[in-house]
This record gives C-alpha cells, sequence and structure tokens, in this order.
C-alpha cells in the first residue's frame, strides 16, 4: 500500500462521517481532530460524530481552479458553519454558483474529490448540498 492510499485510509472517518473531537473539559465540537482543544488548550481526544448539517458562512467561486480540478470549473467553496459550532471548508455540490446564498441550509454529502491519474485510486469525501426540502 502507497503512503497516499495510507493516508487517505486514515482519514476515511473524517472524510466519510465527519468525525471530529468534543472535548472532555469545555464541551466545544472540534474539526478536524487534533490532540488540543482551541478553545481551553487542554487534551481531547473523545470521538464525536458531527450532523453533517450546517449553513453557508461565506462562499467563492472558482473559475481558474487547480492543476486536477480544472474539469469541475467553475466550483464554488464555502466556509461551512456546522449545527455543532465548527466551521469547515468544503466545496458544493448540487447547486449552481448563482444559486449559492450566505446562510443557506447544507448538508453533507460524499462525493468523488478527485482520481489519481486514470486508472489510479478514487478519492472520496465531503462536499455540502443544499437541503433537500421534502
Amino acid at each position: 500500500m502507497s503512503g497516499k492510499v495510507a493516508h487517505d485510509w486514515r482519514l476515511k472517518g473524517q472524510r466519510y462521517r465527519l468525525e471530529g473531537e468534543e472535548c472532555p473539559h469545555c464541551r466545544v465540537k472540534i474539526f478536524p481532530p487534533r490532540d488540543i482543544c482551541p478553545e481551553c488548550h487542554k487534551p481531547a481526544k473523545e470521538p464525536y460524530r458531527l450532523s453533517g448539517r450546517g449553513e453557508v458562512y461565506t462562499y467563492s467561486t472558482v473559475n481558474n481552479a487547480p492543476g486536477g480540478f480544472e474539469e469541475y470549473t467553475p466550483y464554488t467553496v464555502a466556509l461551512v458553519k456546522l449545527e455543532e459550532g465548527p466551521m469547515i471548508t468544503a466545496q458544493l455540490t448540487d447547486v449552481t454558483p448563482e444559486n449559492v446564498k450566505i446562510g443557506m441550509p447544507v448538508e453533507m454529502v460524499t462525493r468523488k474529490l478527485r482520481a489519481q491519474g486514470d486508472e489510479g485510486t478514487i478519492i472520496y469525501g465531503y462536499k455540502f448540498r443544499p437541503v433537500l426540502q421534502a
């Protein structure tokens, strides 16, 4: 197994289920997981599964993409404020750039992020889409 594949495998909980941490001292929710709570600066290692629901805090549309992402342009990247508090940067999907609004409710979905060459590993991870109305 290559180092890149092993790295991607270790991140599967974050990428597929938005697994973060909850600080046992101050109860703040943390994403991505880290060893020290950013609020109280004490050890924080309790796993916590975030809901994946939140709202667009701010966003930008990418028209000139970095190498490997040109096929996706234009695409929108947003700073999403999750219901539990953390802010997360992610690509929006299932919405055109002109329909994105600050405050728009969104939910996490798993989508293809990139492929490593024509026959390489396909990397999946989280993106956010507008909340579907029932």
